[in-house]
């Protein structure tokens, strides 16, 4: 039994999910944990070289963690044959020609969604690393939210029934940046930087939907955007050319109906940033990052609708919510640990770049069918 050093390029970690879910949270928790525990009983001690384009950024990085490794060069980086895995966070616009890069110097790769802005990028990436006999995988961290883990859980229990119906809210207000400091960077509100809400969050839809509730088999949706001038990081106004909110309505396997808002202009009124209410001819539930309440068929309250009459019941009282009967760790850690025994024992995984093609795929259907305002069917993805 030991411990086994696994070497690992880490490009994009400078930005707010690169920086806090990857490195902080995922990598830097597993190293400082003792490494990834494989069936053997040895063990991964991941050793990343942190890449930005910033020197005196990164350096300031790698010394706050205690990481020994940085570069400017990411090009010289993928030369060292130590270093086994790629790991990209950077812009969704170069993703697809760093993926490529990396896979063609031989490193299996792992990266954020989107993986790339069009359906053609994604599937070129793919294919190439599935020439090239390289592991990889897509970052689908939704799944391992544990209130969304809970829902599975009422699912696998029968706890729904048949499902009828998914209703999920996201969002929050973004800053414009004018008055007050925006939370997002400014790229995000230009489509010809690979910004828009409908790419962004579309493919978080894409996994979540196919995973949970039904494969997606067409889509309508409807994007607007509604704050036409925004400030940049520097305080200079721009034209927000990219959508910032959507709402948009999937036919699912199985006759499940999902229907989910998503928005950046939205201020928040329910308990938490994103929800999701499955209903079933059983129960229904109400998720959310971390909490779920149900309701079974046996404590379903009559309501009586009359408008003449003020609401006196409480319908919130009428949820129980689902107990912490287990454990979860940080999601995007317990990804990275899945993704690393998929690489060095060959373990089972199913997160990889073709799943990220179909998110992809989808927000590619989602805006054609905003274009042409008809619904758009989703077809399986040619290898």
């Amino acid at each position: 039994m030991t411990t086994k050093r696994l070497g690992l390029i880490m490009n994009g970690v400078t930005g707010r999910m690169g920086l806090n879910q990857h490195l902080i949270r995922s990598i830097v928790a597993i190293r400082d944990q003792g490494g990834v525990l494989l069936s053997n009983g040895d063990r991964m001690l991941p050793d990343p070289i942190l890449i930005g384009r910033d020197a005196d950024k990164v350096e300031r990085l790698a010394k706050r963690f205690n990481v020994e490794r940085w570069s400017t060069d990411l090009d010289k980086a993928l030369t060292a044959k130590d270093d086994t895995i790629f790991f990209d966070a950077a812009t969704t616009q170069a993703r697809p020609s760093l993926l490529t890069k990396a896979i063609e110097a031989g490193k299996h790769v792992y990266c954020e969604k989107p993986i790339a802005t069009n359906l053609d990028e994604a599937v070129a990436v793919l294919r190439l690393a599935n020439a090239r006999g390289v592991k990889h995988g897509t970052v689908q961290d939704k799944l391992f939210l544990p209130g969304l883990k809970k829902l599975a859980f009422l699912r696998d229990s029968g706890f729904f029934g048949r499902m009828l119906s998914v209703r999920g809210e996201f969002g929050y207000w973004v800053f414009e940046g004018g008055w007050q400091e925006a939370q997002r960077p400014s790229w995000n509100y230009r489509s010809e930087d690979g910004g828009g809400i409908i790419l962004d969050m579309v493919c978080h839809w894409r996994y979540v939907l196919d995973n949970l509730f039904g494969e997606v088999e067409s889509i309508s949706c409807i994007g607007t955007t509604d704050i036409p001038e925004r400030f940049d990081e520097k305080g200079k106004k721009y034209t927000a050319t990219a959508d910032d909110s959507a709402y948009a309505t999937f036919r699912l396997k199985g006759g499940v109906i999902a229907h989910i808002n998503m928005s950046w202009v939205t201020r928040v009124y329910r308990d938490d940033l994103v929800t999701f209410q499955v209903d079933g001819t059983h129960g229904s539930a109400v998720a959310g990052l971390t909490d779920c309440v149900i309701q079974a068929r046996q404590a379903t309250p009559r309501p009586v609708w009359n408008p003449d009459e003020k609401r006196t019941h409480d319908f919130y009282a009428d949820w129980q919510r689902v107990p912490e009967n287990a454990v979860y760790d940080n999601g995007f850690k317990e990804q990275w640990e899945m993704f690393i025994r998929h690489v060095c024992e060959d373990a089972p995984y199913k997160f990889t770049l073709l799943e990220g093609a179909k998110g992809v795929q989808l927000a590619e259907c989602a805006l054609q069918s905003w274009r042409e305002r008809r619904w758009i069917d989703v077809a399986p993805i040619k290898v």
